[in-house]
């Protein structure tokens, strides 16, 4: 089904430069990483997150998603959330609320209690939409994926097109 799957580029996949990734040479089925680049969220300007140990999840035609350990996020902030999805890569994710600094963010968090082989450490970690959190990789601050599905992380190194805005669903 999927013609692209991290072995070769599309034609219409923009070139890279030094230092930059192209999410067109991610793998499918996705990849995850380590990454201690340091990583801060911040929600109605309280900090909520402040990490070294994230998971990087890098998908073909995506942005990174960044898993964080559900240690390194302030107590109670996370508030379960109605309704689940499933990924056929990861398994049944689970959402929460975040309310912290007066703002309260609904279904704007992720997890997985019981991820599927081989993302076992997906568990005890948790994801954010970067849409209305404030998230920052090593203080570069994030930008979110488009369209209102996809939880990626777009940074400076991050070089597309990727999936998640209008046309791009047969991706």
């Amino acid at each position: 089904m999927w013609r692209w799957t991290g072995r070769e580029r599309p034609p219409f996949a923009l070139p890279t430069r030094e230092g930059e990734e192209s999410v067109w040479d991610y793998p499918r089925p996705p990849e995850l990483r380590a990454d201690t680049r340091h990583v801060v969220v911040r929600v109605g300007g309280e900090e909520i997150v402040n990490t070294r140990r994230a998971l990087r999840m890098m998908e073909t035609a995506s942005p990174p998603g960044f898993y964080l350990p559900i240690a390194d996020v302030k107590a109670g902030v996370l508030i379960p959330a109605a309704g689940q999805s499933h990924c056929e890569w990861k398994g049944a994710a689970r959402y929460w609320t975040v309310v912290a600094g007066g703002v309260r963010l609904e279904r704007a968090a992720w997890s997985y209690d019981n991820p599927l082989s081989p993302y076992e450490q997906l568990r005890d970690h948790i994801a954010l939409y970067a849409t209305e959190a404030e998230c920052f990789v090593d203080n570069e601050r994030v930008r979110p994926q488009d369209g209102g599905f996809y939880g990626g992380w777009v940074t400076n190194e991050i070089v597309g097109p990727w999936k998640g805005s209008a046309g791009t669903g047969g991706w």
